[in-house]
């Protein structure tokens, strides 16, 4: 996600240049065969298309806005979720024998929340996940097809342990079962968001009236504009052609894209705090990098 108070020039030049490239020669072909073959070219259905596409284009752009903070407001649930665990794994077993049960527990979530980062993001479990589990238990969790799932159902049975060794009532067992009902009720919301595009058509049509207008507007304009028709035509398009991108851009809040949701950091916010509540040394926070990409 970008965090920067301003945008970067040099990212901007590098997403527009090739359409803006294209329809700067489109523009100018079109200026230049007005004055070689005039031709006349009404303006009022330029206008009603360009109407019409801005309101297509802007209630597609806030569907994909809906997504984007969707998916921010699950993962804001997750940081809750895994903070109500780690308290309740403290505060439900003062016992000294169970101190290193209760670390395990949170370690656990730990190694949860960066492989469901993983599988949102399409990539395979790394360090982050690996490094948190003894070996037998990250391989029963490797062997899953959804291994975060498999991370979940382990804690499940750790809860469960601790409850026959008598370090948890039954009420108290069944307080850390619903947060691990909140938890997989937040990635199954995930879940859906990822596996779930924009219909078809949300992501065909707007393209394809997108760059018609784009097509068409200087043939609308050449006539007003004369001249100037390749500078205004261009600079109208682009404003299309960005709010299409932004579209894009925000459909899939799990890609790792600079402008989705800060996974590493808010995995690394749960890691910091649960750690903390346990006592244990934590990581500093992820910082952004050089170009304001919070990661």
């Amino acid at each position: 996600m970008i965090v920067s108070k301003f945008p970067s020039p040099t990212r901007i030049v590098r997403e527009v240049w090739k359409p803006l490239t294209v329809l700067f020669v489109w523009d100018v072909i079109v200026t230049i065969t007005y004055y070689v073959l005039p031709f006349d070219a009404p303006e009022l259905p330029v206008t009603l298309f360009g109407t019409a596409l801005a309101l297509f284009l802007g209630f597609r752009s806030n569907s994909a806005y809906q997504r984007w903070w969707e998916g921010r407001g699950l993962w804001g649930l997750m940081i809750n979720a895994s903070r109500n665990l780690a308290r309740a794994a403290c505060n439900f077993m003062p016992d000294p024998e169970a101190a290193d049960f209760k670390r395990r527990i949170v370690r656990r979530q730990i190694a949860y929340v960066n492989a469901l980062r993983c599988q949102l993001r399409r990539l395979p479990p790394d360090e982050e996940v690996i490094r948190l589990l003894p070996q037998h238990e990250a391989d029963l969790a490797l062997g899953r097809t959804n291994v975060a799932n498999g991370i979940l159902d382990g804690t499940g049975r750790r809860i469960a342990e601790a409850r026959k060794r008598g370090w948890l009532d039954t009420i108290q067992e069944s307080r850390m079962e619903s947060v691990l009902i909140d938890i997989a009720n937040a990635q199954g919301g995930m879940e859906r968001l990822k596996n779930t595009p924009l219909p078809s058509q949300y992501r065909f049509l707007p393209v394809l009236f997108t760059h018609l207008f784009c097509l068409l507007l200087p043939i609308g304009l050449v006539e007003t504009l004369q001249f100037a028709t390749p500078l205004g035509s261009t600079i109208a398009g682009l404003m299309f052609l960005a709010v299409l991108t932004i579209g894009d851009d925000l459909v899939d809040p799990f890609a790792n894209d600079v402008h989705d949701l800060p996974l590493n950091a808010m995995c690394r916010t749960i890691e910091i705090d649960l750690l903390q509540a346990i006592g244990e040394e934590a990581p500093p926070p992820v910082q952004p990098d050089k170009h304001g990409v919070l990661w």
